[in-house]
């Protein structure tokens, strides 16, 4: 007989360990309350026990507030920690795998200095950023350097509320079938950005001439400006949901059935081998074919619970990881935008973008050779 088992909505969250507190925030209070006793022991024959316990009230409130606050359901200390490596980080950053190279004597001569207030004395120095994600393969897999090879994918969405218990229930157990069968980290991201209407605006006004019935053509006119409408008074936003499945570049020790290292490999010794910043082919074929095998496996159990797994291609990968880069760009990212190291040759096409009909340069589109200016 099946039983169905609740599990909290919050799996991320860390385990109590006394009073109901995380181990986290048991070293925070513990050692500022060692700190404090050793600092009374070593002063309490010269200050009144009042007066230390004066000075001592804003540290414990402090370090209590540190330990127990959260905000934006992150705790404090994590967004102090942050907050100091954001700070002590390079404030200006750059795209330069390849490194960076001085500017020239004539460009530097007649430069001028900018950010005169974030950056004292208005001089800029630029550091390499350093990204995650090193290229995205012929095969559409992301290298990610040591860190191994991801895939990308897109998954459509179930409407749960609307099945029956019994649909529910199936969809459920074909659902946790996949979870089961997880040998690696996947991540299963619902991400929301911007929805650009123009292309669907500019096929409506090309092809509302088109139309066989005058009364079809003012439809289809109306339409697009109310496309336009609706883009200037309100956020358009659409969710998609990626599936991302990461393989390291090396096999995993055996595991257990709780999914942790095993006894057996715990107690046998092994050499430990360094692996080195750029992998041989070898190593990233079968990286890349374990990943293929996973991606297939995941279209196949996702299947019967109406999950529907579509692979990105290489461009489409790109496009991703530019929107998720900077979500906020005018240029909505594309497969088919150029890319860093490609010539760009013919200016963007001339389309159909104003409410009035008349001719505008639209730069969101595509070339006609497949390639727009990025």
């Amino acid at each position: 007989m099946t039983q169905s088992i609740r599990i909290p909505a919050d799996v991320d969250r860390e385990d109590t360990v006394l009073a109901n507190l995380t181990a986290r925030q048991l070293t925070i209070l513990a050692v500022t309350g060692i700190v404090l006793y050793g600092i009374w022991s070593a002063t309490r024959s010269l200050v009144p026990l009042p007066v230390f316990a004066v000075a001592a009230l804003p540290v414990g409130a402090g370090a209590a507030l540190l330990a127990l606050g959260r905000r934006d359901g992150l705790s404090l200390d994590r967004l102090m920690t942050s907050a100091l490596r954001q700070r002590l980080a390079p404030r200006f950053q750059v795209a330069a795998p390849e490194g960076l190279h001085p500017a020239p004597a004539w460009l530097t001569g007649k430069a001028t200095p900018a950010h005169g207030e974030d950056y004292p004395g208005g001089d800029v120095h630029p550091a390499p950023v350093r990204m995650p994600a090193e290229q995205v393969t012929e095969t559409a897999a992301v290298d990610l350097g040591g860190d191994g090879l991801a895939a990308v994918a897109v998954c459509s969405t179930v409407n749960f509320a609307l099945r029956t218990p019994t649909e529910q229930q199936a969809l459920t157990g074909a659902f946790g079938r996949y979870l089961h069968s997880l040998t690696a980290p996947v991540q299963v991201l619902v991400r929301t950005e911007r929805l650009d209407l123009s292309a669907q605006i500019n096929e409506l006004r090309a092809n509302a001439s088109q139309l066989p019935h005058s009364a079809l053509e003012a439809a289809a006119r109306e339409h697009a400006d109310y496309l336009v409408q609706l883009g200037q008074q309100t956020d358009l936003l659409r969710r998609q949901v990626l599936l991302v499945l990461r393989e390291p570049l090396h096999t995993a020790v055996p595991v257990d059935g709780l999914g942790g290292t095993s006894l057996l490999s715990a107690l046998t010794p092994c050499k430990r081998t360094r692996r080195s910043a750029q992998p041989d082919d070898a190593t990233l074929h079968a990286a890349q074919t374990r990943l293929a095998r996973r991606l297939g496996e995941a279209v196949e159990l996702l299947g019967p619970s109406g999950i529907t797994v579509t692979p990105l291609d290489p461009g489409q990968a790109t496009a991703v990881l530019a929107a998720a880069c900077n979500p906020d760009s005018l240029l909505p990212p594309s497969p088919s935008l150029a890319a860093a190291d490609d010539v760009i040759t013919t200016p963007p096409p001339v389309e159909y973008g104003s409410r009035d009909g008349g001719a505008e340069e639209s730069w969101l589109s595509g070339m006609p050779e497949g390639r727009s200016a990025s």
